[in-house]
């Protein structure tokens, strides 16, 4: 890689080869590096505390579906078919299984590299641009949320609740999921200097959590409330997991769909101009 270009810019002084490419310093094409550190990182991470975001949602799948759906019995799902109460909320718990992996990789592990091992000034410092490390960085949240993905849906289908062909569907909507969770993540993060401020992630993922018709329908809420939780976006990954566990699909499908990209595309944009703006002023 070059080294960072001299003069009175000091050491936040773009390197020449990234004055000379096409989108100047922002991107060259080299977002593989980014991710080959952070494999190599995780070698030497525990691999419990990797994978312990997924056994959450299997706890509350086991407790929920299995325990109480005993007593509540079949509910109407998409399109109308009544369905277990179990594959009722499997696909919402996969929702939530996706988001965790990719909040978690893109917010407590970006605030550790961006604060504390000041990792994204020593990269900038090389040809690498912004782009390259906030695609990196996602990247590497889209493996965790992959896993958890993949895992989770091997669980629905030991359990009987994979009734459908279309379910296979699941795991890449649970990327595009992790993707918009993981890219506005980490573009949030950049703002925060402080543990407490970190807090503040946690108290509005917890409400999502509860609130985004993951255990109950949108309807058993009053009409002011549904339309607060339709704009929250688990909600509509809750809803786009459950339309396709069933194959039960609708133009609403597409609008789910369009408010993960219009998310992807906003993180995406504010993760690059942030560490633009703090690291190569």
């Amino acid at each position: 890689m070059s080294t960072v270009a001299a003069g009175p810019g000091g050491p936040h002084s773009v390197t020449e080869a990234a004055r000379q490419r096409k989108f100047g310093a922002l991107y060259s094409r080299n977002v593989q590096a980014v991710v080959a550190r952070g494999l190599m990182a995780a070698k030497s991470s525990t691999w419990l505390i990797l994978v312990s975001g997924f056994f959450e949602p299997v706890l509350y799948l086991i407790a929920m579906g299995v325990g109480l759906g005993t007593i509540v019995g079949d509910v109407e799902g998409p399109g109308g078919q009544m369905i277990s109460y179990a594959a009722y909320i499997a696909p919402a718990l996969l929702a939530v299984s996706a988001m965790n992996g990719a909040v978690y990789d893109s917010t407590w592990n970006v605030f550790f590299k961006m604060n504390f091992a000041k990792l994204y000034q020593g990269m900038l410092y090389t040809s690498l641009g912004p782009l390259d490390v906030a695609m990196g960085e996602i990247f590497l949240a889209l493996l965790r949320g992959l896993l958890y993905a993949t895992g989770f849906t091997a669980v629905m289908g030991v359990m009987g609740l994979l009734t459908t062909p279309w379910a296979v569907l699941m795991i890449p909507a649970s990327l595009l999921i992790a993707f918009g969770f993981a890219s506005l993540g980490m573009g949030i993060t950049s703002f925060m200097k402080t543990f407490q401020q970190m807090d503040w992630i946690n108290f509005f993922m917890l409400p999502m959590f509860l609130f985004s018709a993951t255990f109950y329908p949108l309807s058993v809420y009053p009409e002011s409330i549904q339309w607060f939780i339709q704009a929250m976006p688990l909600w509509h990954g809750v809803e786009l997991l459950r339309q396709i566990s069933v194959g039960a699909f609708s133009p609403a499908t597409a609008v789910h769909i369009g408010y993960y990209l219009v998310m992807i595309v906003l993180g995406v944009s504010l993760t690059t101009g942030r560490l633009r703006k703090l690291f190569l002023k």
